[in-house]
């Protein structure tokens, strides 16, 4: 079974057994979340969009803080002596799939 679900504010398409990452949500390793904003299912061949899905995504936090890669954002104005540079790490979870109910 394959279904595509939000999670804030991110599509993600995912099915039982994936490990993925997604942004920053509140839990500890260990806990058991559920994402009830599906978006679409397809079991067999089958496919519910919309309203017609009545499914709820399971998963299991594997990892509850992981950084990403650092960005710089630069910003310089030539011949006037600005310059800013501000950097930031993006927060990720890795949450694994474990069904789709």
């Amino acid at each position: 079974m394959l279904a595509v679900v939000k999670i804030a504010g991110q599509q993600f398409k995912v099915k039982a057994g994936d490990s993925l990452y997604v942004p920053h949500i509140a839990g500890k390793t260990g806990d058991q979340v559920e994402f009830a904003d599906v978006l679409m299912t397809d079991s067999d061949g089958t496919v519910a969009a919309g309203s017609a899905v009545k499914a709820v995504v399971k998963a299991e936090i594997i990892s509850d803080l992981i950084k990403g890669d650092k960005v710089i954002a630069f910003k310089m104005k030539r011949r006037k002596g600005f310059r800013k540079k501000h950097g930031h790490r993006t927060q990720y979870t890795h949450i694994k799939v474990t069904a789709i109910a």
